[in-house]
């Protein structure tokens, strides 16, 4: 591990905005956060762009960014505390391990923005709108709480739809092109250091916003068509 690397993994754990396996959180955060705003969080944060962007427009909100990767969180936690963005931390943890840190129906809404797609097929479990993760999302979301997905993966794009349609998920928002927009919605103009790089690249982004079945959910009943594609090549 690099020099930087490991000094920045020291720094986070000074860091009062940044939270490293926690005990003790399920119905905690409006304690942590010091108010009874509503919580939303976005897992897989990298270096937490999309929680420092929707912190800033968003000052009557909490923001809360999901990572395992200490390095990359450390951007986003000195970016908010150096700019004084109280609403705005970040929590070291595997996003499958989400039901030990929320009571259920302390989230109000979560993003995923530009995870990996997981393109082969043997791992669509891992991808974060396979059902399998909607069923652990479920009971920690507050009634009507949406799911949004951005992401510059047709695969990925193609499949979150496919989920949608096949887990009873009530579509809000399907916008195949962003960018085709003759007017960008705020919320979607927030740009992550991946998607600075995709749109170099003159790739295509595409955003879901979704809300999960009030029935619980049984992923292991679910049937995708997908499921019975055969495995492809890719990562």
């Amino acid at each position: 591990m690099g020099q930087k690397k490991l000094q920045r993994f020291a720094e986070i754990e000074t860091f009062p905005n940044v939270l490293i396996y926690p005990e003790g959180m399920p119905g905690q955060w409006q304690s942590f956060y010091k108010n009874t705003n509503p919580l939303t969080l976005e897992l897989a944060c990298g270096k937490g762009d999309y929680t420092i962007g929707l912190a800033r427009r968003f000052p009557d909100r909490n923001f809360l960014g999901v990572d395992l990767k200490g390095n990359r969180i450390w951007r986003g936690a000195k970016t908010a505390i150096d700019e004084k963005i109280n609403n705005a931390a970040f929590l070291r943890t595997q996003i499958d391990k989400l039901n030990n840190y929320f009571a259920p129906g302390e989230i109000s809404e979560i993003w995923i923005t530009f995870p990996d797609p997981f393109l082969r097929q043997s791992k669509s479990k891992k991808r974060l709108t396979h059902p399998k993760f909607l069923q652990l999302y479920q009971p920690l979301l507050a009634p009507g709480g949406t799911i949004n997905l951005k992401t510059d993966s047709p695969e990925l794009y193609a499949f979150t739809q496919e989920v949608i349609e096949h887990s009873g998920c009530t579509l809000v928002e399907d916008i195949p092109d962003i960018y085709a927009l003759t007017e960008v919605p705020a919320l979607l103009q927030i740009k992550t250091f991946y998607e600075k790089m995709h749109l170099e690249d003159g790739r295509t982004i595409r955003y879901l916003k979704f809300r999960l079945p009030e029935q619980p959910m049984d992923w292991k009943s679910i049937k995708l068509p997908s499921d019975a594609a055969p495995a492809e090549g890719g990562n």
